[in-house]
This record gives C-alpha cells, structure tokens and sequence, in this order.
C-alpha cells in the first residue's frame, strides 16, 4: 500500500471538505438571506477545487475523496479491498479535519452538530441519481477520455447542485463531515444514515450499468 496515495487522499479530502463547507459559510454570509446567491457561491467553488484536486492527485491516488468511488473501483478490482479500507478511513479522518478547519478559518465553534433536516423521498431519490451520475461520469470518462476527467467530474457536481434535490452530497464521508458542521453545507445527524444508503445504491446500480456502457 502507498504511503503517498494515502496522504493524496487525505489532502485531497482536506481540501475538497474544507472547500465544500468553508465556501458554503461565505457565500451565505455574503448572500444576505438569498439562497440562491449562497448556493451558486458554493457550487462554484466545489466545482474549481475538484478539477484542481483531481488534476494535481489524480496520478498519485486516482483522486477518490470519495467511498462510494473507492468501493466502486475495488468492486472493479482497480485496487485491492485492504486499500479501499485504508482509503476510507483516510478520506473521513481528513475530511473532517477540513470541516473543522473550515470552523476555524470563520472563527466558528469547532465541534458542531447540523440541526438542518434534509430528508424525504425526494431528498434520497436526488442523492441516489447525484451518484449513480458521479459514478458513470469517471467510468465512462475514465475509459474513452481520461484526461477530461477532472474537468467532466467538476462539471458533472457543478450541475448537480442544481438539478438535483439535494444538492447532490454524492459522497458518504462528506455526508458525515457535512453533519459535524451546523452551517449552510450541513445535514443533521440523524438523516444521515438514509442519505448514505441512497448514494451507495445509486453507486451500485452506476457500477452495473457502467460495466454493461463501457467495458469490453
């Protein structure tokens, strides 16, 4: 196991969490009550900070920041499942410190729980189609235009953001992250768990398909 593929992903999910959580305090300190002003801030910065995460780590860890990515790639047999552990726990442990760096940065409380409800039918079917999209988007890019990876894949949450429920989370550490923060990016705790369970079925389903799309 690379000692530099996992500190890839750390620093990649540092940074991803960090971004996500941190531009979502900005934008909605600076909105002044618009929502939608608050959420094109966050979507565009989400979107800038992931075409450069995957560009520059990309070659050193493939840039998953991402469980529901790494267990697709290990399901694929891309890397091995002793890895695909490693990478998630690297992926919370650090995402998490980007949330509370995020904190840090806003002179906010450091430990914080989410008390925003996001849940329903709607807000899972949103998370399951944000992922099995995520999913599809790296396989079929991956395999037919690999350097328009990181651009595809900003792209892809870029819109998703906005075409979807819930905002297109799409990821289960950030979903985990994003509770410990009681801000504009946050989930309550308790709605976690449906959340996640959404995104690794849209992940499942997009591994089957992408399989059937893509490979030989």
């Amino acid at each position: 196991m690379s000692r530099r593929a996992l500190l890839a992903e750390g620093v990649g999910s540092f940074f991803l969490f960090a971004c996500v959580i941190g531009s979502g305090i900005m934008a909605s300190n600076l909105a002044q009550g618009n929502d939608a002003i608050a959420l094109l801030g966050n979507t565009l910065a989400t979107g800038a900070i992931l075409f450069v995460l995957i560009t520059m780590l990309g070659p050193v860890s493939g840039a998953h920041f991402n469980p529901a990515v790494t267990l697709v790639m290990a399901s694929r047999g891309d890397i091995g499942w002793r890895v695909a552990g490693a990478y998630v726990l690297v992926q919370i442990a650090f995402g998490i410190l980007g949330a509370w760096a995020a904190h840090l940065m806003f002179d906010l409380p450091t430990l914080q729980l989410s008390v925003k409800a996001r849940t329903g039918l709607g807000q899972w079917a949103g998370e399951a189609i944000a992922t099995f999209g995520l999913i599809l988007t790296i396989l079929g890019t991956a395999r037919h235009r690999p350097h328009w990876v990181p651009a595809s894949v900003a792209l892809y949450i870029t819109a998703a953001y906005w075409f979807t429920s819930s905002t297109s989370f799409a990821n289960p550490a950030i979903t985990l992250a994003r509770s410990l923060s009681d801000t504009f990016a946050g989930i309550a705790p308790h709605d976690v768990p449906l959340f996640v369970m959404a995104q690794l079925v849209g992940a499942g389903l997009a591994a089957v398909i992408g399989r059937i799309l893509f490979d030989d």
